[in-house]
């Protein structure tokens, strides 16, 4: 059994029918997401001196349609983690996502939304190749250079539906490539960047 994303993982997303696609990401992604989530909670733990639990997604409210993505969460919580700030790593069929996420279902949605505009110059500091999603749903993702982000913040801040996701996308093709141990170090460099983000805006 593979520690890696290979292009198997990523074609996983081209299966027709839920329970066969479903099959496919347990047997294809879900046994990285583990190993992912044993390297790099401790990390997590230390870095935010609180433990943060692993969530597996496991689409379980699906009846009919199957999943065009699929990830795994870092939270404080045992129990969950929408409801709260909480750190991801998941697939698209094109693309990996590192993200640090604030959802929709987060409660007190509006005070985080505030104190990020109030900080925006921690998100201006990250790297060139971080990105910006309001929308965990969506594909797409926007360079934070190239973001109106103060519009999106406020909108994160005033529409229910809204999210704010911060992070990297990472190619199919450059993480097929990559060993487990490079895959785990980019992920932790992500996550090295966002947790100052993560600890002020509480």
């Amino acid at each position: 059994m593979t520690n890696q994303f290979t292009k198997e993982a990523f074609n996983a997303f081209q299966i027709d029918g839920l329970e066969q696609r479903m099959e496919a990401i347990r047997e294809r992604i879900q046994p990285v997401f583990r190993q992912i989530g044993q390297d790099v909670s401790p990390d997590l733990t230390v870095h935010l001196a609180e433990d943060m639990y692993v969530h597996i997604a496991q689409h379980a409210r699906r009846k009919v349609n199957p999943p065009n993505d699929t990830w795994m969460a870092f939270s404080p919580n045992k129990r969950g983690y929408k409801k709260h700030p909480h750190f991801q790593v998941g697939l698209f069929d094109d693309h990996l996502f590192i993200w640090l996420a604030y959802i929709y279902e987060l409660p007190n949605k509006s005070q985080y939304a505030t104190k990020l505009l109030e900080q925006q110059q921690l998100l201006h500091a990250l790297p060139s190749d971080f990105v910006i999603s309001y929308d965990h749903m969506k594909k797409d993702a926007q360079p934070i250079d190239e973001t109106t982000l103060e519009q999106g913040l406020v909108r994160f801040r005033d529409v229910k539906k809204a999210e704010f996701l911060v992070g990297r996308h990472v190619s199919a093709d450059q993480v097929s490539a990559m060993s487990h141990d490079d895959l785990v170090q980019m992920i932790r460099n992500t996550y090295e960047q966002l947790v100052p983000i993560y600890k002020k805006i509480k």
